[in-house]
């Protein structure tokens, strides 16, 4: 299920119409249903607050005013190479061959380099 802070990529039509980021989901007055606050990520950004259930927001189709509508919860591939917890045994690192491009860490340099 989505939660706050999650980016989502909203379709409409059963097309990928937007990307936005849940802000905040609080519960509505009625229950088994949410409001959840989405700042949309166009030009200019934009806040929807969209009234939805458990099921919309597990990714289930609905549709609003006849619209067909799904949120599809977005996995960062920054998260996705993430390390290892430091309770993880160690993998081994394989060493790169001979003549092969050296990977330079930027943020490495960026210690080793004189402040100006």
């Amino acid at each position: 299920m989505a939660i706050a802070n999650d980016l989502v990529l909203v379709h409409v039509d059963d097309k990928p119409g937007f990307y936005a980021r849940i802000e905040d989901i609080t519960p509505d007055v009625k229950p088994g249903w949410w409001q959840v606050k989405l700042l949309v990520l166009t030009f200019p950004l934009q806040v929807f607050t969209w009234i939805l259930d458990d099921n919309q927001l597990e990714g289930h189709p609905f549709t609003m005013g006849g619209t067909p509508l799904q949120l599809e919860k977005l996995i960062s591939p920054v998260e996705k190479e993430l390390p290892p917890p430091l309770d993880a045994p160690e993998v081994p690192v394989k060493q790169a061959p001979a003549g092969s491009s050296k990977v330079v860490s930027l943020a490495e340099r960026r210690k080793k380099q004189p402040h100006t």
